[in-house]
Formats: C-alpha cells, structure tokens, sequence
C-alpha cells in the first residue's frame, strides 16, 4: 500500500490488515522492505506485520537526505507513518542502518514504542570515524566517514542496474559476500531490491567531502553514507530516557558489515595495508559500542547466531522468528 504525510508518500509492504499489534520492520541500507517478505508472511496474529520502504529505496519517494540531522529524515518519515495510520504503541525491528533509525524513533518519540528488536544494527555512534567503545571521534570533523568512502564502481553498479556477478563491486557479489555469509533462496528478488536504491549527492552515498588528513574523506551534508557519519548520528543517551522499552540484539557471528574491525571501514582497511598511507588509526569497535550503549540502557537481552552474516532473517529464518516471537510476547 501507499501512504501520503505531510512528509512524503512511503510505500509500505503488508499482507493482512488485522492484527492488535503492529510490529514495524525497517530495513537496511541498499536495499527495501521487501527484504522482511517472508517474516511478515510468518508473522502470526495478533500482530500486524509492516514494511515500509525508507525515502530514496523500494517504491517510496525519492525524498533527499539531509545529513546533518544525522537518520532522523527516515526516523521522522516513519513517526508519521504511525501517526498517519493512527497505529497504537508499536514494535519496532530494525536491521543494519534500520536499527538506528528505529533507535532515534525510541530515543525521539518513547510514547510511540512498544518493544525494539535490533537486527546486527550500525553502532549508536555511526558508521566509521570513531575509536574504542565510548565512540571517540578520530577527528572533529568525522575524517575517515561519509559518502567519500562508497566504492566507486559499487555505486556506478547499482545506478546502472547491474545484475551481474562479474566483479566483486557489483550488487550481486557484494549480497553473496556481505550480506549473507551462505547462500539464500530467491537471491534475484534480493539484489532486485538492492536495485531499487536512489543514487546521487541526495540519496547514496550523498556528497563526497575531500579531507587533507588520511584516508582523504570527511562527511558532507546530504545523502544516506553521510547521514550516518558521526558527527551527524549519535546515540549515547538512550538510558536518560524515563521509560525504556525492552530490546532485543539479535547478531550474526559472521557478520562483516557491522564488526568490530570490518572490510568497510576505512581505518580497519588501513591497519591491514589494504589503504596505504594509514597513522595507526584503530578500526572502529562497532559490537563493542553497541554493547556498551546497551549495557547503560540496561534492559536488553543479546542473541548471537553462528555461521550467519549480516542478515539473520534469511539466513536462519525460523530461529529469527522465534527470538524475535519470544521477544514480542514479553513486551
């Protein structure tokens, strides 16, 4: 279906209209809510499974991304999402950059959330740029973040639709080695999804921003890469809020996305020779920034998967659902 805000007209995956409990399912980047299809066809009642597709992917506006409100662009999209379709306190499941989109809901708009479910979430202190588990800026400006450090030919890839395997930056090489770590049923559906993706300075990655200190790139202001620098999208607060819903961390082992030294980060790529030219700078502790955060938030519960990537839901569905289930049912 579609819904129309004041905001923009967001596409929204769903296959009943029943159910007391919405749960809201937001997805990753690079990528749209048709990535939950078979958990929302799994869903039981009482809850009522949504997908909305964020701005710029899937079927939903093209809307531009304003990085200096760090995610709050989608998180704001998605508050009058709920208010527009009058929904009670709803569930909230994020996966990858997702988790800290419905993270800034909680932390925004707590009368609206009901219980968060984490699915190998960014880290509360963006994407690359930071240092140990308090999230440190390596620099003020974010130096080492931002769209300057999206693969070139990996964006010229997916603007051009490519559905090929043959190179390692193509969408469909980049789904067999990032976001899953075994192969997955319907892998056309999933990079056709990928597809759907806007690209360009308002969209992803958004504005590359030179830096003269290594590796060479800083934030800009526009765009989905920039909007999860670090000095745009921080949470370090969530356990000042009054009321904390109960959250769920549910984590691939494998994964090589969200890592505590991953392949996508400049400063990790640095520390291994991969880019030369490197200071020492540390790869960032993604796993161990999201555990502290939520060690002060306190009421959280965390679930890690063996032999599984970056996306749990296709990799182990049935065990997805049933922590995801028991964790529904206790909130």
């Amino acid at each position: 279906m579609r819904v129309t805000t004041a905001r923009l007209t967001q596409h929204v995956l769903k296959f009943r209209d029943n159910g007391a409990e919405p749960v809201l399912f937001v997805h990753g980047n690079v990528s749209s809510g048709a990535f939950w299809r078979d958990t929302l066809q799994a869903l039981p009642e009482p809850y009522l499974p949504l997908a909305p597709d964020l701005r710029g992917f899937g079927e939903s506006d093209p809307a531009p991304v304003d990085a200096t409100r760090g995610l709050r662009d989608f998180s704001d999209d998605l508050t009058e999402l709920i208010e527009t379709l009058a929904l009670p306190k709803a569930h909230l499941v994020g996966w990858s950059m997702g988790g800290g989109v419905v993270l800034q809901l909680l932390r925004d708009h707590p009368n609206l959330v009901r219980s968060i479910t984490l699915v190998n979430p960014v880290s509360p202190y963006g994407y690359s740029g930071t240092e140990g588990p308090e999230g440190t800026l390596t620099h003020e400006d974010g130096t080492g973040a931002g769209a300057g450090a999206a693969n070139p030919d990996f964006v010229a890839r997916l603007s051009s639709g490519d559905t090929s395997a043959d190179s390692p930056t193509s969408p469909r090489s980049v789904f067999r080695s990032s976001y899953v770590a075994a192969p997955v049923p319907d892998e056309d559906f999933y990079v056709a999804s990928m597809l759907t993706t806007r690209t360009g300075e308002h969209n992803y990655p958004g504005d590359a921003v030179t830096s003269d200190r290594w590796p060479g790139v800083a934030p800009g202001k526009s765009g989905v890469l920039n909007a999860l620098a670090p000095t745009h999208f921080r949470l370090d607060d969530l356990h000042e809020l009054p009321d904390k819903p109960p959250i769920l961390w549910i984590r691939g082992a494998d994964d090589v996305i969200v890592a505590d030294a991953s392949p996508f980060d400049l400063a990790h790529l640095g520390a291994i020779g991969v880019v030369p030219g490197s200071p020492g700078t540390p790869a960032q502790p993604m796993i161990a920034q999201t555990r502290a955060v939520l060690e002060r938030y306190g009421r959280y519960e965390e679930a890690v998967l063996e032999n599984c990537g970056h996306s749990p839901h296709l990799e182990h569905p049935q065990e997805f659902r049933r922590l995801l289930l028991d964790h529904l049912g206790r909130s």
